[in-house]
């Protein structure tokens, strides 16, 4: 009984906590949204300083959390992406600064059409109001989140991992800093400060105060938030991503591409995890390809064609095409034409990215039309579907949703836009 009575006692208390964050959060992103540009740039330069001036203090609050996790048994990688060195917070410093100098969204008027009536009637990019974003390890996310939802104007509530509790503090009170020193209230950018699991119940439920919720991690998380969320989500939850081989491919090409849009880093969510290959041109380029792939470590599942041709390759379920391996895995699949490789990625893709490589204009628009995908390729590696490669300078992760946000998020995509109507005295009639 009395277990019973603290645990409702500390949930109380969560909740409470939670909606004084909402709270703050709501009033801060009203005076957020008035910002000008400059003050919003003025707090990002001073966040990317006061993030350097305490590069040591950063580091000390990070070990200190490293410590823990291996003392918990956290797996390696995890370790690693949690690990922050004088590189990395020299880099958390530098992405703020290229923040600083992307164009403001905000305001800005497009569309602008004269109605018969005699009104103009146009868009206006807005802050979509309160962002949370929930995510693990890796404490960079804190300085990177706050600095693009600063930039488009938007307030943050942010639940970094328990695992990163004292890293993410610390960053945190640089942020505050910097958005105080430049006369933006600190709570603009909140970083929750407690490590219990009921916290991301509260947050992701707080329709009145949250706008929209930004989850970043595995599968599992996203999912759950996905599932049990009461505020609107933007997500990707697999990166399924495919390279389709034609039989009109310059094969040179071809090689290079697939090569490295699956060994150019293996954890990442826009690394190839399906190659297709047009049946004419298999036997010519998989030996070549497949080579590379087994001289690299990369373990290969392949369709019955695909194993005729390279014999070190195991026999792939249909489960492989469904899987996201993350790691050096890749399955392998030769198919009769471009209808068959449009048809396997519509069937297997999880809509993250995918790439044709051929030499055929038509084929490659019907590619681009057909795919239905949030990022479509021609002749690139997948590893390109990146807010920075794109240009957005920075994203906030990759969307796979078809309403607001689809790809890349960058600015942007944490911004909406609203009609404006401009009339000189108009009645309508």
């Amino acid at each position: 009984m009395h277990t019973y009575s603290k645990k409702r006692q500390t949930m109380e208390n969560i909740r409470q906590y939670m909606q004084q964050v909402g709270q703050q959060a709501r009033a801060a992103s009203r005076l957020m949204a008035q910002a000008n540009t400059n003050a919003k740039n003025h707090a990002l330069e001073n966040i990317a300083t006061a993030i350097l001036l305490n590069s040591a203090k950063l580091i000390a609050e990070n070990t200190r959390d490293v410590a823990a996790a291996k003392t918990s048994g956290l797996d390696a990688a995890s370790i690693d992406r949690l690990k922050l060195t004088e590189k990395t917070v020299k880099s958390m410093a530098e992405g703020l600064r290229q923040i600083a100098a992307l164009p403001d969204p905000i305001g800005e008027i497009s569309d602008m059409k004269y109605r018969p009536s005699g009104i103009q009637v146009g868009k206006m990019r807005v802050p979509l109001g309160v962002i949370g974003i929930i995510y693990e390890s890796r404490p960079n996310v804190t300085a990177d989140a706050a600095g693009l939802c600063l930039k488009s104007g938007n307030a943050c509530i942010l639940r970094g991992g328990s695992e990163a509790i004292h890293s993410n503090q610390a960053i945190a009170a640089c942020v505050n800093q910097g958005l105080r020193e430049a006369g933006l209230p600190e709570t603009a950018v909140q970083v929750v400060n407690t490590t219990d699991r009921a916290a991301v119940g509260e947050l992701i439920t707080l329709k009145e105060y949250v706008d929209v919720i930004v989850p970043r991690g595995g599968k599992s998380l996203i999912a759950r938030i996905s599932a049990d969320a009461k505020v609107p989500v933007i997500k990707h939850l697999d990166g399924i991503c495919h390279v389709y081989i034609d039989d009109e491919a310059d094969l040179a090409k071809a090689v290079r591409i697939a090569d490295n849009a699956k060994t150019h880093r293996y954890g990442v969510c826009n690394a190839m995890e399906t190659l297709l290959v047009n049946a004419d041109v298999a036997a010519k380029v998989l030996p070549e390809l497949c080579k590379i792939y087994l001289d690299k470590g990369v373990e290969l599942r392949g369709d019955e064609a695909s194993r005729k041709l390279v014999a070190q390759m195991k026999a792939a379920t249909e489960e492989d095409w469904h899987t996201e391996y993350l790691a050096p895995i890749l399955s392998i699949r030769i198919v009769a034409n471009l209808d068959e490789a449009i048809a396997h990625i519509n069937t297997y893709s999880s809509q993250h990215t995918d790439s044709i490589v051929t030499e055929n204009y038509s084929k490659a628009m019907r590619f681009l039309r057909e795919v239905d995908s949030s990022s479509v390729m021609v002749n690139a590696s997948t590893r390109f579907a990146d807010g920075f490669e794109y240009g957005l300078g920075a994203e906030i992760g990759i969307s796979t949703d078809k309403i607001h946000a689809r790809g890349p998020v960058g600015l942007e995509g944490l911004t909406s836009q609203k009609y404006i109507v401009l009339g000189s005295g108009q009645i309508r009639t």
